[in-house]
């Protein structure tokens, strides 16, 4: 009788911990619950709140929940969101830098152009996105999930995308270039003309999502395949 252990079933994958948001929620009122710099916002909720085309510093949310709220063309630096939920919000064109988002939900939201770089995303669930040309350049993620997102040309860069879910998603043309991607999962993603291919080692990709990296890989080693 072989003495060999039997192989170790793969641990279940840990879903991002949801918001914890207090309960009864305060309306925002503007314009006391403006974007500024130094601003700390708890305990609120946005509901059709226009906070687009602002630029500030140093801005905290902590247990808000944003609804059908523009943060279109923004520019944020050092911003923090924790336990925040985004419903149906326009964060298109929106900037942030060395900011970050703690036990975050953004479901259903307009992403479009939307630029984080430098920044730290810890227990995030991006549900139902649209995202495409969204730059996450030189940014750590721990136990995020991108979920039913559009993500063409979406830029990873230099991303610490270690243990990152990515789950029925478009990423044509995204850029992976010097990510870190050990145990990134790909699952009914589609992967072509995606650009990083030689990154992606210690990655897992579910069979039928393939064959756009096999194109994607004999690009980058000079390979033509013929049919």
């Amino acid at each position: 009788m072989s003495s060999q252990p039997p192989h170790a079933r793969p641990k279940p994958l840990k879903a991002p911990t949801a918001p914890k948001l207090p309960s009864p929620l305060a309306a925002a009122r503007p314009p006391e619950h403006d974007l500024q710099d130094d601003g700390t916002y708890r305990g609120l909720e946005f509901h059709g709140s226009d906070l687009a085309d602002r630029q500030a510093e140093a801005v905290d949310y902590e247990g808000c929940r944003f609804v059908v709220t523009s943060f279109a063309g923004t520019h944020l630096r050092q911003a923090g969101f924790a336990d925040v939920e985004l419903e149906r919000c326009d964060l298109s064109n929106m900037t942030a830098r060395a900011s970050g988002m703690h036990r975050a939900l953004a479901s259903a939201s307009r992403l479009t152009g939307m630029s984080w770089s430098e920044s730290t995303f810890r227990e995030v669930l991006f549900d139902n996105c649209r995202a495409d040309l969204t730059g996450f350049r030189f940014s750590t993620f721990k136990n995020t999930v991108f979920r039913d997102c559009v993500m063409p040309e979406a830029n990873f860069q230099n991303a610490d995308l270690r243990g990152v879910r990515f789950e029925r998603c478009d990423l044509s043309g995204a850029q992976f270039s010097q990510a870190q991607m050990d145990g990134t999962h790909f699952s009914d993603c589609v992967l072509l003309g995606i650009g990083g291919v030689t990154s992606f080692k210690g990655a897992i990709i579910k069979s039928r999502d393939a064959q756009g990296l096999v194109f994607a890989l004999a690009g980058a080693m000079g390979i033509t395949i013929e049919e």
